[in-house]
C-alpha cells in the first residue's frame, strides 16, 4: 500500500498491517546519522528511514512592501549574539541548550487596549491559494498525503504578550485575551480554509496548553477563551471538506478536555506523551473516535531505553493501541543529542515489523 492508502485506512479506524511512523531529529543527531549512512549535508533521513512524509502545501504570503519593524519594542533589552527577531515581533535570545532560545515578549509592557490594537499582528490578507490544489493533485498521484499547516493560537498568543502577562489578563482583562487571540484565529480561519478548499487531507493545528500532570488553566477558562475558536476553525474546513481529518498538537496531559475537542471535528492527537497521559485509559475512552499519533516517550524510552527495550513499547503500542488500525507511530517530540541511533534503528525496525 502507499503511505496515502495507509492513511486513509489509518483514519477510518480500518486494521492494517502496516504502521506509518515517523520522526524528527535536533541538526547534531540528524548529523550523525547522516555521516553513519553516508548521506549528504541535507541528506533525507525520513526517506532513508521509509517514513511517513506529510507533503505541507501552503499557501503563498504576501511580501509587505514596507515590513513590521518590531525593534523600538525591545530598546531596553540587552540582545546577545545570535538573537533575533521572529516573523511574529518576539525576541528570541539563545538559550545555549540545543535548539531552545528564550522569548522576549514584545507586548510584555503593554498598558492599555489601545497599546495591543497597534500591534502589527500576522494578517491573513494577500494569503494567496494559486497552485496548492494542483500540488495536492500531484502529491496523491505520488501516493503521498497532502496537509496544510494552519498554526497555534493560544502559544502565538502568550509570545506576543508575555507568558505571565497573558495569563494575568485571562483574569483582569479578558478583552486583552480575546483582542489577541484573535488576530490569530482570523488568521489560522483563511489557512484552513485554503487548505480545505485545496482538498488536503488533514489541516494541522496545535496549542501546548497542558504541563505533565494537567492543564495549564482550568477546563472553565480553556472553554472561554480557546474552544470556541478553534471550533469555528475546524467548522470552516469541514464545512467545504467534510472529510478533512484535523490534527491538533498539545504536549502534557490533555484528557480532560479530549472530549469536547472531538466534539468541535478533532480527529488526529498528538503527541500522546505516556508520560502524562494514561493511554490504555484514553484508548477505551475515546479510540473509536480518535487517532492516535506519538505514543512513544522521549522523556523516557527513546533517550534512556534500550534498544530491545524501544523494540517492546512500538510492539505493545501497537497490539494495545493500533489494533483497529488508528495509531501513527511517532517519538514525543523531536529526538535530542542523548538518544542513539542504535535506539532510533529500533524503533524503525520495530515500526516497520508486520
Amino acid at each position: 500500500m502507499t503511505q496515502l492508502e495507509i492513511f486513509r485506512k489509518t483514519v477510518s479506524h480500518e486494521a492494517h498491517p502496516d504502521f506509518l511512523f515517523y520522526a524528527s531529529f535536533v541538526p547534531d543527531l540528524a548529523n550523525r546519522i547522516r555521516e553513519k549512512y553516508g548521506l549528504k549535508e541535507d541528506g533525507d533521513i525520513a526517506k532513508l528511514y521509509g517514513m511517513f512524509e506529510r507533503v505541507m502545501v501552503q499557501p503563498v504570503e504576501p511580501k509587505p512592501e514596507n515590513p513590521p519593524d518590531f525593534s523600538h519594542y525591545f530598546e531596553d533589552v540587552e540582545k546577545p549574539e545570535g538573537s533575533f527577531i521572529s516573523a511574529m515581533g518576539v525576541l528570541n535570545i539563545p538559550a545555549k541548550f540545543y535548539h531552545f532560545t528564550g522569548y522576549i515578549s514584545p507586548l510584555r509592557n503593554a498598558k492599555r487596549l489601545s497599546d495591543i490594537e497597534k500591534f502589527p499582528f500576522p494578517s491573513s490578507e494577500g494569503l494567496d491559494g494559486t497552485g496548492m490544489k494542483e500540488k495536492v493533485e500531484e502529491t496523491h498521484r505520488e501516493g503521498k498525503a497532502a496537509m496544510t499547516w494552519v498554526g497555534h493560537m493560544y502559544e502565538s498568543s502568550w509570545q506576543v504578550r508575555g507568558y505571565e502577562e497573558f495569563l494575568l489578563d485571562t483574569v483582569d482583562n479578558p478583552d486583552w485575551c480575546d483582542y489577541i487571540l484573535d488576530r490569530f484565529m482570523e488568521r489560522n480561519l483563511q489557512m484552513a480554509i485554503l487548505g480545505a478548499k485545496a482538498g488536503v487531507d488533514f489541516i494541522m493545528t496545535g496549542d501546548d496548553i497542558a504541563n505533565q500532570n494537567a492543564l495549564m488553566f482550568s477546563k472553565p477558562m480553556w472553554r472561554r477563551f480557546i474552544k470556541d475558536k478553534w471550533a469555528k476553525v475546524y467548522a470552516a474546513a469541514k464545512e467545504i471538506k467534510p472529510d478533512i481529518q484535523i490534527w491538533y498538537h498539545s504536549d502534557g496531559n490533555v484528557t480532560e478536555i479530549v472530549p469536547e475537542m472531538i466534539e468541535i471535528g478533532l480527529t488526529i492527537l498528538n503527541p500522546v506523551q505516556p508520560e502524562c497521559v494514561d493511554l490504555s485509559v484514553l484508548k477505551k475512552m475515546c479510540g473509536d473516535r480518535l487517532v492516535f499519533d506519538g505514543t512513544i516517550g522521549t522523556q523516557t524510552t527513546m533517550p534512556f531505553g534500550s534498544p530491545e527495550e524501544v523494540k517492546r513499547v512500538v510492539r505493545e503500542r501497537k497490539r494495545e493501541l493500533g489494533y483497529d488500525g488508528a495509531l501513527i507511530l511517532s517519538p514525543t517530540h523531536v529526538l535530542e543529542p542523548e538518544v542513539s541511533i542504535e535506539n532510533i534503528e529500533a524503533f524503525v525496525s520495530a515500526c516497520k515489523e508486520v
